[in-house]
């Protein structure tokens, strides 16, 4: 049974970051570190901290499955990066999964994030 307000599709996690304005997507850049599009910032993995991860499954497709990785930068904001999950992994950019990898991570509860 899910309780209220409990986060269980990631279309109701993306509703929640943005309605808190932590909808910054943070993708790889050509030079191999992750970038905060709107705000031209360019991070290496030591600068952030992964705070949250969400795994999601589609209901009958593989491809469906989807993680998101909730991330914290030095200054304290936080941002996101979107990925199919195992296999089916949308980031065909050299170097993403290393550097994920890289980055520490620190799992905080949902109503630290959102509060």
């Amino acid at each position: 049974m899910e309780k209220p307000g409990e986060m269980t599709t990631l279309s109701r996690v993306m509703q929640k970051l943005h309605e808190k304005g932590l909808d910054h997507e943070l993708k790889m850049s050509d030079h191999g570190r992750m970038q905060n599009i709107e705000k031209q910032k360019i991070y290496n993995p030591e600068e952030l901290k992964i705070i949250k991860t969400y795994r999601f499954e589609g209901e009958s497709d593989p491809g469906d499955m989807s993680v998101l990785y909730l991330i914290e930068d030095k200054e304290g904001e936080i941002g996101y990066v979107l990925d199919a999950y195992g296999v089916y992994s949308t980031h065909e950019e050299a170097g993403f999964d290393e550097f994920i990898q890289k980055i520490p991570v620190e799992d905080r509860e949902d109503q630290l994030i959102f509060a």
